[in-house]
């Protein structure tokens, strides 16, 4: 079971209320108020799911993240594109790493301002992940 809560302070439940991160034994969970009751969800349960989510939209894509990846490290050489996109072709490794050492407070701050959050329900299930959209709607504002 994970020792972290990896989108700890970024998970509601279905009605935008907050869920915070308790622990059973040494297990990280998200803990949702359901009426007075505490439900605790282990947070792998969560956490995988999203991770799931964030590696279908990676998928089939590498190509154009790592050359992205790569200018914005200011390393634009073949070699090291080729190592950013064989790492986001196996992230399932790299997912591994993160339940083993968090992500840092900053990064989850980050994502917080950019709308980033995750909705579950009850159950534990992840309803949407929500993620700030560059897409633009039919009239070419921002949605």
């Amino acid at each position: 079971m994970a020792r972290n809560a990896l989108f700890a302070g970024l998970v509601i439940d279905e009605f935008d209320r907050p869920a915070e991160v308790g622990f059973v034994g040494q297990d990280a969970c998200y803990v949702i108020n359901d009426s007075g009751f505490r439900v605790h969800i282990p947070a792998e349960q969560i956490d995988r799911q999203v991770l799931q989510e964030i590696k279908s939209l990676i998928a089939g894509h590498e190509n154009i993240l790592s050359e992205q990846a790569a200018k914005m490290l200011g390393s634009t050489d073949p070699f090291s594109k080729a190592i950013i996109e064989n790492q986001l072709k196996n992230i399932d490794k790299q997912f591994e790493m993160l339940f083993q050492l968090g992500i840092p407070e900053e990064m989850r701050a980050y994502l917080g301002m950019t709308g980033f959050k995750v909705v579950i329900n009850l159950h534990g299930e992840v309803l949407e992940v929500r993620q700030a959209s560059a897409a633009a709607d039919d009239d070419g504002e921002d949605e």
